[in-house]
């Protein structure tokens, strides 16, 4: 067994693959219209489906906001340099939530970003090879 995909519904789908190509620099896997039931599906990633977990971004048509609850956390992301991360979120017009800098009681690297729908985003910092 693996992991697929999650899945997170969201109000503007072009904003929303905009933010996780154009600001993650994920790709585009895969999009289908459903018309009969007036959704549509566009599955993201940085890897193949076969290959890795993916999001998939689920629009129904003519609803433009979500109560995101009190249950969901975060989708976790590995990146080389988080303050690196952050400053191109920034640049790129995305929300920063959580500047990168060590955890509260720990030494990780972290930060949070925000998707335009609210979702949070984490991002860790690849930890370096110590050396022996």
């Amino acid at each position: 067994m693996r992991i697929l995909h999650t899945m997170l519904r969201v109000g503007d789908l072009e904003k929303s693959i905009h933010f996780y190509t154009n600001v993650l620099g994920m790709k585009v896997l895969r999009q289908k219209d459903y018309p009969d039931g007036k959704f549509t599906l566009a599955f993201v990633g940085y890897q193949n489906e076969s290959e890795g977990t993916v999001l998939e971004l689920t629009y129904n048509w003519g609803v433009k906001k979500y109560d995101l609850g009190t249950a969901y956390g975060h989708i976790a992301i590995e990146v080389d340099d988080a303050y690196k991360a952050c400053e191109k979120v920034k640049s790129l017009g995305g929300n920063v939530t959580r500047e990168a800098g060590p955890m509260k009681h720990g030494a990780t690297i972290i930060a949070f970003v925000e998707d335009p729908d609210g979702y949070k985003i984490e991002f860790i910092q690849k930890k370096q090879n110590e050396s022996i």
